[in-house]
C-alpha cells in the first residue's frame, strides 16, 4: 500500500513539474568540450536535467517544447565587477538606490546576455533585500552578488569621486577594520571588497598593512577579498597577504614572473579584465565612437546618449589629469598583462566596472570581450572566462556557469556563433535564468 501512495505522488509531482524542451541549437556548454551541432536539453523547476545531442533526446510528455533550430546557446555570462544602482542620468549618488533603479539595471544586464553581477563595495543596505527574495526562490533577473560596503583609507580614494564620499568605510586602525569586516559578514556578503589607489597621486592610497588586515579579518570570517588595484608592487605585496581576487589589471608596469609565481603560489585570481573601465576615461574626450551602434541604442537612456554626445560632456571627460596616459599608455599595459597572466596559467575571471557614470551596463560586457581579442584570447578562452571562471570565482560551479545535468538554467541564445566572431556575442536572442525567461 505504501510503495502505491509513494508511487503515486512521484507521479503527481512529475505531472506538476515545469518541464520544458529546448532542441535544434548549437551548444558551446563552457566545459571544454568542442561545440555540439544540433543538440538539447531538458530543463525542469529550472534546472537542467539532461544535455546532450538531440538524436539521443527522450521528450517529457508533460514538456512545453521550445525549436532553437539554427541558433547558438551559451552559458549565461557573469560579471565579476560592477556597481548596482547608484547611477541614474549619468549621475552617481547613493540616493539612486533604488529598487526600480537596481532593477532596471538587472533587465539591461539580463537583455544583454548577463545573468549574475558581483556588485563592488558601493551597494546600499536594500541590495541584501534584493539577493535574500532572488535566493528564497527561483530568480527572474539577473543574479546579485555583492561586496556590501567597500573599504579605503581615511579620505582615500575613491572618496573624492562625485557621490561617493561616505559610501566605503574610510579606516585608519586595524581595530577599525576588525569592526567593519565583522559588520559586512554579519550580512553575509559574498565578497570584500577594498580600494588601493591614489589615482596617480591626487588621492590618498590605503596603507598596505590596513589591506593585509582587511584581507586576514576576511579570512577569520570566512570571506575572501578582492581589491582594486593600479600598481605592480601593491598587487605583490596584497598576493603575498593572501588576497583573492585582482579586481583591475595591473596597469603602471609589465606584470613580471614574481608577480606570476606569487598569484600561481596564493591561488589569485585575475578576477575581472575592466579594460572597459580604462577606455571610459578616454573616450568621451572626443566623442564616444559607439554613441550610433544599434547595439549601444537598444539599452541606454535616450536622454544619456544625447547627453555624451555634448561638446559639454566631452570638455568635462577632458579635465580627467589622467587621460592621455590611459589613451596612450595604461590601455595597452592593461592588455599586454591580461594576456601574459592568461598565458602562464594565472586563472582569469570577467568583469567591466559597469554602472558608474557612462560605464554602461550591458554594451560594455560585449565590449570588453571584444577589447580581450584585442589582447590575444581567443573567444573560447574569453567566453570560458565569462562563464565557467567566473563561476568558479564565486564559488557557485556547482549552480551554475556551465551547461550541465544538476545545475541551474541560466543561459543565452544567440543568432550568430560566438566563437567565429566574438563580436557575434551582441547576437542575445534570449536569456534565461534558473529556468525563467529573463529576456
Amino acid at each position: 500500500m505504501m510503495r502505491t501512495v509513494v508511487t503515486l505522488l512521484a507521479a503527481a509531482l512529475a505531472l506538476s513539474a515545469e518541464t520544458r524542451v529546448f532542441q535544434g541549437f548549437t551548444l558551446f556548454d563552457g566545459t571544454g568540450k568542442p561545440q555540439v551541432a544540433d543538440a538539447a536539453m531538458i530543463v525542469t523547476d529550472g534546472r537542467i536535467t539532461w544535455v546532450g545531442a538531440k538524436s539521443a533526446l527522450k521528450k517529457p510528455a508533460n514538456a512545453e517544447v521550445a525549436d532553437l533550430t539554427g541558433k547558438f546557446v551559451i552559458p549565461g555570462i557573469i560579471n565579476l565587477h560592477c556597481h548596482l544602482g547608484n547611477t541614474k542620468a549619468l549621475a552617481q549618488d547613493p540616493k539612486n538606490f533604488t529598487r526600480d533603479n537596481v532593477n532596471d539595471q538587472l533587465k539591461t544586464y539580463a537583455k544583454n546576455g548577463v545573468t549574475a553581477v558581483l556588485s563592488m563595495g558601493s551597494d546600499q543596505p536594500l541590495v541584501f533585500d534584493m539577493r535574500a527574495e532572488q535566493r528564497a526562490g527561483r530568480p527572474s533577473l539577473t543574479r546579485i552578488y555583492t561586496a556590501g560596503r567597500g573599504f579605503t583609507g581615511k579620505a582615500g580614494y575613491p572618496t573624492l569621486a562625485p557621490g561617493m564620499k561616505g559610501v566605503p568605510y574610510e579606516v585608519e586602525t586595524e581595530a577599525q577594520v576588525a569592526a567593519a569586516v565583522k559588520a559586512e559578514a554579519a550580512k553575509k556578503v559574498d565578497m570584500l571588497k577594498v580600494w588601493v589607489d591614489d589615482h596617480l597621486g591626487r588621492d590618498v592610497k590605503i596603507p598596505t598593512a590596513l589591506t593585509a588586515a582587511i584581507i586576514r579579518e576576511g579570512k577569520r570570517h570566512g570571506l575572501r577579498t578582492s581589491a582594486h588595484l593600479f600598481y605592480l608592487e601593491d598587487t605583490k605585496k596584497l598576493v603575498a597577504a593572501g588576497l583573492y581576487g585582482v579586481a583591475h589589471s595591473v596597469r603602471d608596469k609589465p606584470v613580471d614572473d614574481e608577480l606570476i609565481a606569487l598569484m600561481k603560489k596564493h591561488g589569485a585570481w585575475m578576477a575581472a579584465t575592466t579594460l572597459t573601465r580604462e577606455y571610459s576615461v578616454f573616450t568621451y574626450v572626443k566623442g564616444a565612437p559607439f554613441a550610433d551602434d544599434p547595439w549601444f541604442v537598444r539599452s541606454v537612456d535616450p536622454a544619456d546618449r544625447a547627453t555624451i554626445k555634448t561638446k559639454a560632456f566631452q570638455d568635462k571627460a577632458a579635465l580627467d589629469h589622467t587621460y592621455p596616459r590611459y589613451q596612450n599608455e595604461f590601455m595597452d599595459i592593461a592588455k599586454r598583462n591580461i594576456k601574459k597572466l592568461a598565458d602562464a596559467g594565472v586563472k582569469i575571471g570577467f568583469g567591466t566596472d559597469t554602472g558608474p557614470p557612462a560605464r554602461f551596463p550591458g554594451y560594455f560586457e560585449h565590449l570588453e570581450m571584444e577589447f580581450l581579442v584585442d589582447s590575444g584570447l581567443t573567444p573560447v578562452q574569453i567566453l570560458t572566462a565569462a562563464t565557467k571562471n567566473s563561476a568558479e570565482f564565486l564559488g557557485e560551479s556547482k549552480n551554475f556557469g556551465t551547461i550541465e545535468k544538476g545545475k541551474w538554467a541560466d543561459f543565452v541564445v544567440l543568432g550568430k556563433n560566438p566563437l567565429t566572431e566574438i563580436k557575434n556575442s551582441r547576437s542575445v536572442e534570449q536569456t534565461w535564468v534558473a529556468g525563467n525567461r529573463a529576456y
